[in-house]
C-alpha cells in the first residue's frame, strides 16, 4: 500500500534527516501543495524552536532514554507533543492519531502504542495544568532547556544582557515570525499593490521604516496568489532592506553584490538603480548561481551580470559601490531558521569571523577612490560586527565610517549614527548589523 505523503510525514523525513546529517534539506516539501508546504514548514521551524524543551518531556514520559531512540521515532514524539502544545486550533486527535498511525507503519506495531500512550498522557497532564516543568541545579543548562537555546549561546547571551533581556530574546527567537514583503518597482508600483493587498484580504501593516516594505503573518496567501511568480514582490526583512538602501546606488553606476545567492538583494539594487547602469551579482556556490539569474528574470532585473567567483582569490575591476552580505553565523534570524542554533558552534564562529575579515579584504580593493562599501550581517554577534569593522579600519586608512540617520530611523542606529544593528527582542524583526564605508583615497 502506497503511502501518502502529508504535512506531518514530510515534516518527520526532514527532521529525522536533520538529526542524522546536521543539515536541513527541504526539497521533499516540493511534493506538497502550497497549503501543506507551509503546514510542514511550521512544524520543522516550530519543532527546532521548542526541540530541548520537547525533548524534557519525552524523557519524562518515556522509559527508554531519549538518546537511544531511533531518531524517526523521536521526531515522530516531538510532532505530537508540538502539536498538543503549540499548535492552536490543531484537534487533539489529529495531533495525536496521526503521528501514531506513522509510526505502526514507519517502525513497528509496538512503537506506536509507546507513542499513543506519551502523547495521551501528555494531553492528560496539559488539560489538568500538570505538565512537567525543567528544574535542574545547572542554571545555565535549565535556561537551555526552557528556552531550546544551545548551552553555549546560552552562557554567551546571560552574560552580554543578563538574565532578564536574554529571556525577552530567546522569548523572540521562538516565536513564529512575521514576513515582510518588499514591492517591486521593476513590475509594478507600491500603490498598486497597496491596492492589492487590501483588495486580498490579506492582513497587513505598512512599515514606518522603509517605502515599499509591508508586514504579514504568512507568506501562503501571497504565494497561493501568484504574486511571486509574477515578480510583483519577494519576501524580504525590513532589516534586510537596510543594507541595499544605506548604499543608496544611483543609476549609471557600477555596483558589485557579493556574497550574493539567491539574488534577492540584487534585485532592491536593480530596482533602485531604475534598471539603469550595471550589477555584478558575484557567488561562490555553483548551485546557487542559477537562483540569482532566474530571480533577475523573474523580478524584470535587466541590469544584472551573474558572475561565480570567489572574491578572495580573483581580481575585479574597481566599482562605484560594493554590497557584501557576508556568511555568517546567522543568530539574528534564529525564529526563521531554527535549525542554525543547534547546528553553529563556538569553534565555528572563530571559523566564521576569520573568513568575514579575508571577504571584506577583497570587497575593500574592489572600490574605486570616492566609492561606497556596505558590510554587513544577519547576525547579532559583536565579533562578526563592529569588531570586525574596527580591525579593518585598523589596516585600512583610506575607508571612513559614514553616518546613516539619513537613511535610517534613530532607534536603528548606533549613538553615533555609524552603524545599524536590530535585535529581534528589541525591534521585532531580524537582527542584522551594517555599516557605509567611503574610500577617500
Amino acid at each position: 500500500m502506497e503511502t501518502i505523503l502529508t504535512a506531518r510525514l514530510a515534516s518527520i523525513t526532514v527532521l529525522t534527516e536533520f538529526d542524522k546529517e546536521n543539515r536541513l534539506e527541504n526539497r521533499i516539501l516540493d511534493e506538497l501543495d502550497t497549503r501543506e508546504r507551509a503546514q510542514a514548514n511550521e512544524y520543522i521551524q516550530g519543532i527546532l524552536r521548542r526541540r530541548s524543551f520537547l525533548d524534557f518531556l519525552i524523557a519524562e514520559y518515556s522509559s527508554v532514554p531519549i538518546a537511544e531512540m531511533e531518531a524517526t521515532f523521536r521526531n515522530i514524539l516531538r510532532l505530537g507533543l508540538y502539536g498538543l502544545l503549540f499548535m492552536d486550533g490543531t484537534p487533539d486527535h489529529a495531533a495525536i492519531n496521526e503521528p501514531v498511525e506513522i509510526a505502526k507503519r514507519k517502525i513497528s506495531s509496538r512503537s506506536g502504542d509507546m507513542a499513543n500512550a506519551i502523547l495521551r498522557r501528555a494531553q492528560r497532564e496539559r488539560e489538568a495544568n500538570q505538565l512537567p516543568k525543567p528544574a535542574m541545579p545547572d542554571r545555565i543548562k535549565l535556561i537551555a532547556t526552557t528556552f531550546s537555546h544551545p548551552e553555549w549561546l546560552v552562557e554567551r547571551y546571560v552574560k552580554r544582557f543578563g538574565e532578564r533581556e536574554a529571556f525577552q530574546l530567546f522569548q523572540a527567537n521562538n516565536k513564529r515570525p512575521d514576513f515582510y514583503l518588499r514591492v517591486n518597482n521593476l513590475r509594478t508600483k507600491t500603490e498598486n499593490f497597496t491596492l492589492r493587498l487590501e483588495k486580498s484580504g490579506i492582513p497587513f501593516e505598512e512599515s514606518e521604516w522603509l517605502p515599499g516594505y509591508y508586514k504579514v503573518t504568512s507568506v501562503a496567501e501571497v504565494r497561493a496568489k501568484g504574486w511571486f511568480d509574477k515578480g510583483l514582490c519577494q519576501v524580504q526583512d525590513i532589516a534586510a532592506g537596510f543594507a541595499p538602501t544605506v548604499l543608496d546606488p544611483q543609476p549609471g553606476e557600477t555596483v558589485y553584490d557579493l556574497c550574493a545567492a539567491p539574488g534577492t538583494k540584487t534585485i532592491v539594487l536593480a530596482d533602485l538603480m531604475q534598471n539603469q547602469g550595471t550589477i555584478h551579482s558575484v557567488d561562490i556556490a555553483q548551485n546557487r548561481i542559477g537562483k540569482i539569474a532566474e530571480n533577475a528574470e523573474n523580478y524584470g532585473a535587466e541590469i544584472v551580470k551573474i558572475q561565480r567567483a570567489d572574491i578572495i582569490e580573483e581580481r575585479f575591476k574597481l566599482a562605484d559601490a560594493v554590497l557584501l552580505d557576508a556568511p555568517c553565523s546567522g543568530t539574528g534570524v534564529l525564529s526563521k531558521r531554527a535549525d542554525l542554533r543547534w547546528r553553529r558552534t563556538p569553534e565555528e564562529l572563530t571559523a566564521i569571523i576569520e573568513k568575514q575579515a579575508e571577504l571584506l579584504d577583497a570587497a575593500a580593493n574592489m572600490v574605486a577612490k570616492g566609492g561606497r562599501l556596505v558590510y554587513t550581517t544577519c547576525s547579532i554577534e559583536p565579533e562578526e560586527n563592529m569588531k570586525q569593522v574596527e580591525k579593518f579600519l585598523e589596516e585600512y586608512d583610506n575607508f571612513e565610517l559614514q553616518p546613516l540617520d539619513d537613511f535610517l530611523p534613530e532607534e536603528v542606529l548606533a549613538e553615533d549614527f555609524l552603524s545599524y544593528q536590530t535585535l529581534p527582542h528589541v525591534h521585532g524583526c531580524d537582527g542584522h548589523f551594517g555599516v557605509l564605508l567611503k574610500r577617500i583615497k
